[in-house]
């Protein structure tokens, strides 16, 4: 595998590896686990950096004129993209819903 493939893959793995940890943040949370919660939003993030970069190397193709071929896959892999930046603000949203509720129990 090469290419536009090859790139595709690598985000929806290191995109998808990042929003697996977002929503078990949430869960570690959810019992009041807010340290994991915490690095666990870290653990997703240097994930995603990497998906990130796959994708800003193919942006750089595009607008270096080499052109980047559109295919199912990296439609797929730009969907994983944008929703793995969705659960990483939810997650966090949620982290800080779980500590104020935690906060009031006390």
């Amino acid at each position: 595998m090469e290419g536009i493939e090859l790139s595709a893959f690598q985000i929806i793995a290191n995109v998808g590896s990042a929003r697996s940890a977002y929503i078990e943040a949430i869960q570690e949370a959810k019992t009041g686990n807010f340290d994991k919660a915490i690095n666990l939003i870290s653990e997703g993030d240097k994930a995603f950096v990497e998906g990130h970069h796959s994708h800003s190397e193919l942006i750089q193709k595009e607008a270096s004129s080499e052109g980047v071929e559109m295919k199912l896959i990296l439609m797929h892999a730009e969907d994983q993209l944008m929703s793995a930046e969705a659960f990483k603000i939810i997650a966090q949203e949620f982290i800080d819903v779980y500590k104020q509720l935690a906060f009031l129990k006390q």
